[in-house]
């Protein structure tokens, strides 16, 4: 399934970097009014702000209305995304819970989404890998590393007033 407007974001661990990514293009972005994702296997006690909007064996899905916490979807959101999705789900279960997600999404609106997984699934209109020496609970992604992505470190994030990606004609590119 190619999806142009789409931007995956996957990182090499928690806290290498992806939120923060996320946040940076979402700011850039806010014109455009984005949608952004999150998609975890984790499955954690619920969150105040979190509005249900699907469920079904192996997902839950919500939207985010908190922009008030320190999740990384209220984070998404105080930095300026149109609505802002969460989703819980099993490995198996990933493209249904994500294709619950995208038919609430605008047709042609730019979105950006936090899950490594879904690229075994979709063709991204851009899929970034984050890096961090900061990185912990590593996570394997050799086998994404041979699918093309564009690779950023979290350190250099900050030696870029504008981000090197572009959102045009209904697709994410590099700048």
């Amino acid at each position: 399934m190619t999806i142009p407007n789409l931007l995956l974001i996957a990182g090499t661990g928690n806290k290498s970097g992806k939120t923060t990514f996320a946040c940076r293009i979402i700011k850039q972005f806010r014109h455009l009014e984005i949608n952004a994702i999150k998609i975890t296997p984790h499955f954690h006690d619920t969150t105040a702000g979190l509005e249900l909007i699907d469920e079904k064996p192996g997902f839950s899905v919500y939207k985010e209305t908190n922009q008030e916490t320190i999740k990384d979807t209220s984070r998404m959101l105080k930095a300026g995304a149109a609505l802002v999705y969460f989703a819980k789900v099993t490995d198996e279960n990933l493209l249904p819970a994500f294709e619950s997600i995208f038919k609430n999404i605008k047709p042609g609106i730019p979105v950006v989404c936090e899950s490594p997984a879904l690229r075994y699934f979709v063709d991204p209109g851009m899929f970034v890998i984050m890096r961090s020496e900061n990185a912990y609970n590593n996570k394997d992604i050799n086998k994404l590393l041979g699918l093309p992505h564009v690779m950023f470190k979290l350190d250099e994030l900050n030696s870029f007033n504008t981000l090197p990606v572009d959102f045009r004609d209904g697709k994410w590119l590099p700048a």
